[in-house]
């Protein structure tokens, strides 16, 4: 028996606590699976007439990356088709790239297919009279034809506001415009005038979980659109993307994530048009990486959607599978929808989404009966402290463990529970260094006070409290490349800006432990701990080749190191740049 693929580098690194064998240069590889790890007689052991031998001289060769959180589809396609607002930290800023596009784009979109929605567009039973599965718009809508078009946006920084967000300023600068733009963190929406027209908010909308149309003194929609069921109605407005189109942005996407050395992600919702968008790239040749897809279980449904999910466990393709469920116990403090033991400045962040929080203990019994492995959003300390009191009670999935996600602030108390229980901790770098500030002027901040925020984003004492931490991006709200995340999380700010302060820098982390964020610990998380996670006979051929060893590295090298080659499923995807790369048959 011989190898497909023989890939030989100048180092070979795991991420485990202890270091590896330094004679470690060589991984043979066949039908998908690693065969053999060793050193240059691997070679003469393993190769013949077919096999592909990929060198990569003075490269390391690590386990391919895994994103454990993010959302592929619906924000590839809001990437693709929308304004990304990243950056802009002023509302004339914003209305001027309005602006800007305005005049530069041409209109038109062909009806006939499903919107990408955010995890949201799962949620049934909206509002009375209104279905998630009516069709988006009229065919004049879709198309643009005789009225004005939408303009939409995402990254939207709520910081732009001095209060509560409003729509008016677009209908100042742009009168007549639909305007809706996703805010950073992706549970609420900010619309204009006349896209509150356009969709029929009256401000008097009822909702089965803790959604609200905002509303002002004269009980009319200001235009701030909070939470999952509210944004619904907006969304099925926007002009719906052709399926090839939606399929097209979603395959660059991943091709992207690939060059920036991921070899796996885990989507942590499964909305429409996911299914149809996977296959129709499956159609045309494979997925740059694997996707694990978790489906949402909307707040407050019932038993019957439970049925439903649990029924979508069995989809798959080639390279992207249904595996898990994905809950969210509350909001996100930005827009005093998350759930604190105490409410926030202005007397918000205290309730759950889940208006039944027994309703979710139920919810989360169902899947794991099933053994299907739970991953719940908990910002605040009482949401992170009822999902691991509900953990506590129900067990585990055999498959796989159950996943706090986001855990931004929480007392002492909780941190020794997370390895207690088995629980995984999913945390976002980024999101410490790039949507809070250290001198507590940002919104984040500001509405939970300087106690809750000294007990924020807490990486480093999770970790000393033996957690099992996977470290993801929740693109797109945050950032895309591992590295930069990666590198952010060491240094406790963000990677390009040596002069920023770090939000709180005690919670740094190591090259080894964020590293092992991104490899070993999604593999914890997905249950694959023997197939994913690490470069050892027996597991999947996922690869990752770095020019350099990350290990040796400072932070801000790291986010520049160049990703020469991944490798998915035993199958070597070649990125720029190539020079360093040599490829020969024996």
């Amino acid at each position: 028996m011989t190898a497909d693929l023989i890939v030989r580098v100048a180092r070979i690194e795991n991420f485990d606590p202890v270091p590896g064998p330094a004679t470690d240069t060589v991984v043979a590889v066949r039908d998908g699976r690693i065969l053999a790890v060793g050193g240059d007689d691997l070679l003469h052991r393993w190769t013949g007439p077919a096999t592909a031998v990929l060198e990569f001289p003075g490269a390391t060769l690590t386990p391919g990356l895994t994103d454990p959180h993010a959302h592929p589809v619906w924000g590839a396609i809001e990437a693709g088709t929308g304004l990304d607002l990243d950056g802009l930290t002023t509302l004339d800023d914003v209305c001027a790239r309005i602006a800007e596009h305005l005049a530069a784009r041409s209109t038109g979109c062909t009806p006939g297919h499903t919107p990408a929605r955010p995890p949201a567009g799962t949620s049934p039973g909206t509002s009375p009279g209104t279905s998630a599965d009516e069709p988006a718009d009229t065919p004049a809508e879709a198309t643009g034809q005789g009225i004005e078009p939408w303009v939409t946006g995402f990254n939207l920084d709520i910081n732009v506001f001095d209060a509560e967000p409003t729509g008016e300023p677009f209908e100042q600068h742009l009168p007549g415009v639909p305007v809706s733009l996703m805010t950073r963190d992706a549970h609420s929406l900010v619309i204009s005038p006349a896209a509150v027209t356009r969709v029929g908010l009256t401000g008097t909308e009822t909702f089965d979980d803790a959604s609200r149309i905002a509303t002002g003194p004269d009980g009319r929609p200001t235009g701030f659109v909070v939470e999952l069921q509210a944004m619904d109605l907006v969304l099925a407005h926007y002009p719906e993307v052709p399926l090839a189109e939606a399929a097209g942005h979603v395959a660059d996407r991943l091709r992207r994530f690939a060059a920036t050395g991921l070899t796996g992600l885990h989507a942590l919702d499964f909305t429409p048009p996911s299914e149809e968008v996977y296959r129709r790239i499956e159609a045309d040749g494979d997925l740059p990486l694997r996707v694990r897809c978790s489906p949402l279980v909307p707040a407050d449904s019932t038993r019957e959607v439970w049925e439903a999910v649990a029924a979508q466990q069995r989809l798959a393709g080639r390279r992207w599978h249904v595996a898990g469920a994905k809950f969210m116990l509350d909001g996100t403090a930005d827009n005093g929808s998350a759930w604190f033991e105490h409410p926030d400045l202005h007397g918000q962040n205290r309730h759950p989404l889940w208006r039944n929080v027994d309703g979710y203990r139920e919810a989360v019994r169902f899947f794991t009966e099933r053994d299907i492995p739970t991953a719940t959003h908990a910002i605040g300390d009482q949401a992170v402290r009822t999902a691991l009191d509900v953990i506590e009670e129900t067990g585990h999935a055999p498959s796989a463990p159950h996943r706090i996600e986001h855990i931004e602030s929480i007392p002492d108390d909780l941190l020794p529970r997370f390895a207690a229980l088995g629980v995984v901790a999913g945390l976002q770098p980024a999101h410490a260094t790039r949507l809070t500030s250290a001198d507590q002027s940002d919104n984040w901040s500001v509405r939970i006070g300087p106690q809750r925020v000294a007990h924020g984003w807490r990486t480093r004492d999770l970790l000393d409290h033996g957690a099992v931490v996977a470290l993801g991006s929740d693109w797109p709200i945050g950032v895309a490349d591992p590295r930069t995340a990666l590198a952010d999380a060491q240094l406790r700010r963000p990677v390009e800006q040596p002069d920023a302060v770090p939000v709180q820098p005690g919670q740094r982390i190591t090259a080894r432990e964020a590293y092992a964020g991104m490899t070993r610990a999604p593999a914890v998380a997905a249950g694959d701990t023997g197939r994913l996670g690490r470069i050892a006979p027996g597991h999947l051929a996922d690869l990752t080749v770095f020019a350099r060893n990350p290990l040796h590295l400072t932070p801000e090298e790291q986010a520049a190191n160049p990703v020469l080659a991944t490798v998915v499923d035993g199958t070597p995807l070649l990125h720029a740049p190539r020079p360093a790369a040599q490829e020969r048959t024996p």
